[in-house]
């Protein structure tokens, strides 16, 4: 009974989702665009919680920022915003892209996925973001929790030198990131880097370029 209620909860919000969301442009479409930010996108669970950590001097993590939040990190003197859901065109974009647009800040937009792996040049492109970006800057996803958390680890090893095990805590619960879920394909990836540097030491940008197989991680996270 309660399955069959959640599945039908689960339809009802699809189906909510692809109604409206799309257009900010006229007060009625702002309105509905609104609506569909706080509770389709789960802004209102956002208002309060924003899952924000400096993990270097410059460089930040967090949920998605509504309006009222980028003005906040344009007083903290961010001057570039990395988003990491992509140019989807909806409420999120939009009116992330229209805060930007308001405060000045630089929008970089790069699609990376919580329960599955992207493309090894999809992460490359993100290395060359973090070495190009203007700081202080901010990086979010949905939640702050799964794609900001790989993100993060990504950052700390390419550009701070970190250790694997200090990248691996951007992914923990502290940022409510569950490894024993689907998400947990994220830390498959940073344990497939880090067995191969058993082997041999490698710069995170080289073993992209050489090792990172999306498929054979993606089988071993599935197969365990």
């Amino acid at each position: 009974m309660f399955r069959q209620l959640a599945a039908r909860f689960k339809a009802k919000e699809r189906a909510i989702d692809k109604a409206y969301g799309y257009d900010i442009s006229t007060p009625e479409a702002r309105t509905r665009a609104h609506r569909h930010f706080k509770w389709i996108d789960h802004g209102i669970l956002r208002t309060f919680w924003t899952n924000l950590d400096e993990i270097a001097p410059g460089v930040w993590r967090s949920n998605q920022p509504d309006r009222d939040r980028i003005h906040k990190y344009k007083e903290m003197g961010i001057k570039t915003i990395i988003n990491l859901r992509g140019t989807n065109r909806r409420s999120p974009f939009l009116f992330e892209e229209e805060a930007c647009h308001e405060t000045g800040l630089t929008m970089i937009s790069h699609a990376v996925h919580a329960r599955s792996l992207v493309s090894a040049q999809i992460l490359l492109d993100l290395l060359g973001t973090f070495e190009t970006a203007e700081k202080p800057f901010l990086m979010h996803c949905k939640s702050g929790a799964d794609r900001a958390g790989l993100a993060a680890a990504l950052y700390l090893l390419h550009c701070e030198g970190a250790s694997i095990e200090d990248a691996k805590a951007q992914l923990s619960f502290k940022y409510v990131h569950i490894s024993r879920s689907k998400t947990g394909v994220l830390d498959e990836m940073l344990l497939a880097y880090e067995r191969d540097c058993r082997e041999r030491e490698m710069p995170i940008k080289d073993w992209l370029q050489t090792r990172y197989d999306l498929e054979k991680i993606t089988a071993e996270f599935n197969a365990r």
